[in-house]
């Protein structure tokens, strides 16, 4: 049994926190934009409102840029002010090429999440061969990468100990779930030991939550945007992905709604969006600095 188990953190109050009604969100200060900081939820641990995501179609995209135009164009978001870089141990490569990239910067200057499989090796071990992998000392948020179903919570729990013992030991600093589907997604707001959660999230249900998680039958938006209140009134961060349908809404008009949508009408405190060129970083950037005005 780890040090720092599951049962010790919620024994001792460590996941606690003050309860934020749903009527009291602020979701966007007075000229709040794309590269602000914020913080998580209970978390403590801040982000830019932007992410730079690296798992477009599980990282194709953006491993086939190459190290050398991958390094470029995280160096251009970084440059811009995006400061929040989220990868996953299953996106093959990507871990290792965003640590090159990301090589020689400030690391207290930006935030670096990834995404643990819970499956295999003892937990400690994988988390630590992440940390090689990225060239980190340490994660600002872990996740348990593709929880499913309605027994997640009980299924995974060696893997939120082992999360715990590498916060203990300051490996980690914040832990969270990216949950897929919808019987995933109504154990969120109730899991007490999520600091964050990472719900998919836009306006016309593309490759959204629905009750199978069948990737090509529209998400039930609704419920979705109710378990993402929810979860922001337990007091937990809450991070969007799939903010362009996964690369399927083609048209700007349709990604500028959608992030309207997950900021106003939703609530979500971030977003990740993956790029293969400056143009889309631009893009994204003042996608979200309109959604903020």
């Amino acid at each position: 049994m780890p040090r720092f188990s599951r049962r010790n953190f919620l024994k001792t109050g460590v996941a606690t926190g003050a309860l934020v009604g749903v009527g009291n969100l602020h979701l966007f200060a007075q000229h709040a934009s794309a590269t602000d900081w914020v913080t998580l939820g209970k978390s403590d641990v801040k982000v830019t409102r932007l992410a730079f995501g690296t798992g477009t179609h599980n990282g194709h995209v953006q491993r086939h840029l190459g190290q050398d135009g991958f390094t470029r164009l995280v160096r251009y978001a970084y440059d811009h002010g995006i400061r929040f870089f989220e990868t996953a141990q299953a996106y093959t490569g990507m871990p290792e090429m965003l640590g090159i990239a990301l090589k020689g910067l400030p690391r207290e200057s930006y935030a670096l999440m990834s995404k643990v499989t819970t499956n295999g090796a003892d937990p400690q071990t994988a988390i630590d061969e992440m940390r090689r992998q990225g060239q980190t000392e340490y994660f600002d948020i872990m996740l348990l990468h593709v929880q499913t179903g309605p027994t997640w919570p009980s299924d995974s729990l060696r893997w939120q100990d082992g999360i715990l013992e590498m916060q203990h030991r300051k490996a980690v600093r914040s832990h969270g779930a990216s949950v897929h589907g919808l019987p995933a997604l109504r154990q969120v707001p109730g899991d007490k030991w999520l600091d964050v959660a990472m719900i998919r999230m836009n306006h016309k249900g593309v490759h959204m939550d629905n009750d199978g998680d069948a990737w090509n039958v529209p998400g039930n938006v609704a419920e979705v945007v109710e378990h993402v209140k929810q979860t922001r009134a337990a007091g937990m961060g809450v991070i969007s992905m799939k903010l362009v349908g996964e690369g399927a809404f083609t048209d700007r008009a349709d990604r500028q709604q959608s992030m309207r949508f997950a900021f106003e009408q939703a609530g979500v405190q971030c977003v990740t969006v993956g790029y293969k060129n400056t143009a889309e970083i631009d893009e994204a950037i003042e996608n979200v600095n309109l959604a903020a005005a």
